[in-house]
């Protein structure tokens, strides 16, 4: 689905409400295996397919909390295009950031974007995004993050 385009001014009217959602993607072993490369965390139960599958509680390996983590601007700018008079986004930081369940290889997962506070500043304005990444099938969702950007003129 295409990302939902919205102006600086519009966002200011949705404080409160969800904006976007992305497409489901699916977290494959290779992913996951080039991440722990990238990372150097080669836990077994990332990487190693056979010993998880016997010695897991999720008969799988599951991706990194922080795969899922790194994922978010893709999965951002998949779910809301900001328009608007600045030159330059950037990712200010997070406040929160839980990872409620696992994704185990093979899942899909997909975020929601709900606007939390949109500010101006001196130099642009900031946006507060929660976002909820759910994996397809479960009651938790794999990670929510209350996650900071800013966007200067």
């Amino acid at each position: 689905m295409p990302a939902r385009t919205v102006t600086v001014e519009e966002l200011a009217r949705l404080t409160g409400q969800e904006i976007g959602a992305t497409d489901w993607l699916t977290i494959d072993q290779d992913r996951i295996n080039a991440f722990a490369e990238a990372m150097g965390d080669h836990q077994w139960i990332h990487v190693d397919p056979a010993r998880a599958k016997t010695e897991s509680k999720y008969g799988r390996t599951i991706a990194h909390g922080f795969l899922t983590l790194s994922l978010l601007s893709r999965l951002s700018n998949e779910a809301v295009e900001v328009r608007g008079d600045f030159g330059m986004r950037i990712n200010y930081g997070l406040n929160r950031v839980r990872f409620p369940a696992p994704v185990p290889e093979g899942s899909r997962i997909r975020a929601r974007l709900t606007l939390q506070e949109l500010k101006e500043f001196d130099g642009g304005h900031q946006i507060v995004w929660l976002i909820s990444v759910d994996v397809e099938g479960s009651d938790k969702p794999a990670l929510v993050a209350e996650w900071l950007i800013r966007l200067y003129r």
